[in-house]
């Protein structure tokens, strides 16, 4: 899955039961294909292109978000073999698998 389509349908997929009390932003930095900011205030999800403040800030390439987007490669393990940066809020990092 490319990188803007994921973005552009985030908010259609989310599943509002499962980011329920969730009050996080992220700042998605694709190498090769852009930013988008996540916004999730209790259920509901906000995207944006460009930059802006955000509790968590993930670095990664257009390769890898593909494939983490469509399951072929483990978010965790992208991020222990280097392919994929976090920074800020460890623990709001954590709450992104609700999203995907």
């Amino acid at each position: 899955m490319e990188p803007r389509d994921f973005f552009d349908t985030l908010e259609s997929r989310v599943d509002a039961t499962r980011t329920a009390g969730m009050n996080n932003s992220f700042l998605f930095v694709i190498e090769d294909a852009g930013t988008w900011k996540v916004d999730v205030a209790d259920g509901t999800v906000a995207v944006t292109e460009g930059v802006g403040d955000a509790d968590v800030t993930i670095r990664t390439s257009k390769e890898t978000f593909s494939s983490i987007a469509s399951a072929e490669l483990n978010p965790t393990a992208a991020y222990m073999t280097g392919k994929l940066k976090v920074e800020g809020d460890m623990a709001a990092a954590l709450k992104l698998q609700k999203l995907f």
